[in-house]
């Protein structure tokens, strides 16, 4: 039988879809043309928000900040704010939006938590919330959401593709193998570019969480800055959106092997590293459903 991870991580081309058609609905609640908006989360919800921001201000939007809802800057102002948390329980994010008084808007997967008591709009996407510990369907809806509303407002950076396009490559994404030598990696480091480096982080986090596994995660142009020294044979490089002129062959250089998709969506390509991350668990004997120190939701007392 399949991890539940596994199984949650496979709905996500309908859960986009469903997401995209909300977008609409949903517009009166999100980022409005012209605003100055900030966008915050922990963790993955972070990553999300890093992914939304160059997305929205490089499309003409408006300035967008992606900011740990921990290290949101004292005094910054904004117009709005947008924090994405599956639980809405998320204990930084509920006492940010509690003592700012920036108008507000969260996503959340949960009817009924706490944080919809301190934001002032919500958009629920119940349809996408999970069971499992780490996250993999709420995570790129939330992202589809918002990003099918750029498209609405026509706000897309040119070629970005529809949300429709990254849930059809989505399909092809879970249909994909993952290679068993991959799986056996000794190490995989991550790269993006502008809307993907986001993506990158994420997917990095997605194989320390579910596999323990030695991940790191870099813009594309700073992986020659250092990083690519630790590229060797058995090792892996996966590169989300491209890669700047040159790269490649400097990798190949090093023996490590080289993902590189660019005719696959970056976050149908996301979907792919979430496989990659419950194989790579599965192959070492772990439980991905059971990741290490983890809980659902990070709740201080």
């Amino acid at each position: 039988m399949s991890s539940l991870t596994a199984q949650e991580l496979a709905t996500q081309p309908a859960n986009w879809r469903q997401a995209a058609a909300l977008a609409a609905a949903a517009s009166p609640a999100l980022p409005q043309r012209g605003e100055r908006v900030a966008v915050v989360g922990c963790g993955t919800s972070w990553f999300m928000a890093q992914a939304y921001a160059v997305l929205r201000e490089s499309g003409g939007h408006g300035e967008t900040d992606a900011l740990a809802a921990s290290e949101f800057p004292a005094g910054r102002r904004y117009d709005r704010i947008v924090a994405i948390t599956r639980s809405g329980t998320t204990t930084e994010v509920i006492e940010l939006l509690d003592r700012l008084k920036t108008p507000s808007t969260v996503l959340t997967g949960t009817p009924g938590s706490p944080v919809l008591e301190v934001a002032d709009q919500h958009v629920m996407l119940e349809f996408a919330d999970e069971h499992s510990v780490v996250q993999t369907r709420f995570a790129t809806t939330a992202l589809a959401l918002l990003r099918a509303h750029l498209e609405l407002e026509e706000a897309l950076p040119a070629g970005v593709a529809t949300v429709a396009r990254a849930a059809e490559d989505a399909e092809r994404a879970l249909a994909w193998e993952v290679p068993a030598a991959l799986a056996a990696a000794e190490q995989v480091s991550f790269l993006g570019r502008g809307w993907t480096y986001g993506l990158a982080q994420e997917a990095g986090l997605k194989m320390r969480e579910a596999a323990g596994a030695w991940t790191e995660s870099y813009p594309a142009m700073e992986y020659r800055h250092g990083p690519i020294a630790i590229a060797a044979p058995g090792r892996a490089v996966w590169a989300f959106g491209g890669l700047p002129e040159g790269l490649p062959e400097q990798i190949a250089a090093t023996g490590a092997e080289l993902l590189d998709e660019p005719g696959l969506d970056p976050m149908a390509d996301l979907v792919r590293a979430q496989r990659l991350a419950v194989v790579t668990a599965e192959a070492r004997g772990l439980n991905p459903d059971e990741p290490r120190a983890l809980t659902r939701s990070i709740i201080l007392v």
